[in-house]
């Protein structure tokens, strides 16, 4: 066989194996867009999950601490500490059908409607895919895959993404901007585990755990 000959096989040979090993082989994990794409996909798959929201600093928006449960169908309960006037109060509320339960530190149980409970936060956004987590993961803009990570334990891709105001007031209200936000996406799962949220001021922080547990939310005795 010429040297010619020898060196076109060498050469095939070689980029069989490149394509055969996925391309570059160096374990580059997938793109922005193709995580988000997944995240989105997996989160309107889930069933249940819990929440927590917590601020940093003094961002404009006034639910400073929110923590609860979430079932598919829209139920929902947990506490939310709002700073009015200065103030910090905390609600314990059960958000069953359009019925909301919600009381104070001290006193019993009051009923609200759910929109009226939506104009101060309305956690059962957070897993309706038509305009929750869902619609953020859809709308991202530039997302970008920065870094591998582990959030709690658990194996994640950390992701920065621009999310829209539009979308992401329904979950937080009071945000009056876009925000360049942080994400953690699960490795193995697609889901969101955690997205950090710098605004002006300070910054909100989200995560998500307990995905897919059984919730059974029922109504409090008044």
């Amino acid at each position: 066989m010429s040297p010619r000959r020898i060196l076109t096989a060498a050469v095939a040979a070689a980029l069989f194996l490149v394509t055969a090993c996925g391309g570059a082989s160096d374990g580059a994990p997938p793109d922005g867009p193709e995580l988000v794409r997944r995240a989105a996909e997996a989160m309107r798959a889930v069933k249940s999950a819990a929440f927590a929201m917590e601020t940093e600093g003094a961002p404009p928006v006034p639910v400073r601490k929110a923590t609860g449960r979430l079932s598919g169908a829209g139920d929902a309960d947990g506490t939310i500490q709002l700073e009015v006037m200065g103030t910090l109060q905390e609600i314990t509320f059960v958000l069953i059908g359009d019925t909301v339960h919600f009381k104070g530190v001290t006193g019993g149980f009051q009923r609200m409607s759910r929109s009226q409970l939506a104009s101060i936060y309305d956690p059962s956004a957070i897993l309706d895919p038509g305009k929750g987590v869902v619609q953020l993961l859809t709308n991202a803009l530039n997302p970008r895959t920065e870094a591998e990570e582990k959030i709690e334990g658990t194996e994640a891709y950390r992701v920065s993404a621009t999310l829209s105001q539009q979308v992401l007031a329904v979950m937080v209200p009071g945000l009056k901007q876009n925000v360049d936000a942080t994400l953690w996406i699960d490795k193995v799962t697609g889901r969101l585990l955690k997205a950090d949220l710098p605004l002006t001021g300070g910054k909100v922080i989200v995560t998500f755990r307990d995905y897919d547990v059984p919730v059974q939310i029922t109504a409090p005795a008044e």
